[in-house]
């Protein structure tokens, strides 16, 4: 049995989803969700093996929400009006995506390609979409309490590693979320994110002040008044790119 979780902004594209899968065998509709922030939560706690995604919608669009979603993935099969997305943001073929309005037949035949395979293809694809996307992820996805919820990426003051703990700092509270800091540095925005050291990345409008320090090392102080120490070998990384310089084209 395949369950499948329909995510679209329309009641309407939702239902006609439903209708689509009535006939085809071994399918368990489990969930729906009608944006992205919602999507993320259900996806979570249902752990559906495979999820309709539509793309444009309010919150997080499709792309957003399945760069939010923790491993493993589930497979997902984009929907989306506009052929343009498809072409933009996909190499054909590496996930499957419908236009809008889903045919039965098409819709049949990407489930039966995904979901009977060994689905190396369809998560590879996943992947390689979502490796484009990295530095243009607007959203995290974060622990509160027993759920989950999603913090835009300017709302971050700083992410810190505290005892094998990932902890997403804002101005006015703290939250867990479970990639580690490397994984962070390859997803972030670099032109808003700086990692200062092994244990800490700030977001490069929230330093007020670099306080140089004995040994070669400093401190950046947050608007937060937040202070945290920088690395010796980051420290001219750090000065060159709150100067607007960057540091590649620099020892290139």
């Amino acid at each position: 049995m395949i369950r499948v979780m329909l995510v679209d902004d329309e009641q309407a594209a939702r239902e006609r989803l439903r209708q689509l899968l009535g006939p085809i065998p071994n399918i368990e509709i489990v969930g729906e969700a009608a944006d992205g922030e919602q999507a993320i939560e259900r996806i979570v706690e249902l752990r559906p093996d495979l999820v309709l995604l539509d793309i444009q919608m309010p919150g997080c669009t499709g792309l957003e929400v399945a760069a939010c979603l923790p491993a493993p993935r589930p497979r997902i099969i984009f929907c989306t009006a506009f052929d343009q997305y498809a072409v933009e943001a996909f190499e054909l073929h590496a996930v499957d995506y419908l236009l809008k309005p889903v045919n039965r037949v098409r819709l049949a035949r990407s489930i039966e390609r995904i979901c009977q395979g060994d689905g190396s293809e369809a998560c590879g694809g996943v992947e390689r979409i979502l490796t484009t996307l990295r530095s243009r992820t607007t959203r995290l996805l974060v622990r509160c309490g027993e759920g989950y919820r999603v913090i835009p990426q300017q709302d971050v003051v700083y992410f810190v590693s505290d005892a094998g703990l990932t902890r997403l700092c804002t101005a006015d509270r703290a939250y867990l979320l479970d990639p580690t800091l490397n994984d962070l540095e390859q997803r972030l925005d670099p032109a808003l994110f700086f990692r200062v050291s092994r244990a800490a990345i700030v977001n490069l409008n929230c330093i007020t002040e670099v306080v140089p320090l004995i040994g070669g090392v400093a401190e950046v102080v947050l608007n937060t008044g937040v202070r945290l120490e920088v690395s010796r070998r980051r420290v001219k990384d750090l000065l060159q790119r709150l100067g607007g310089e960057d540091p590649a084209r620099e020892t290139s």
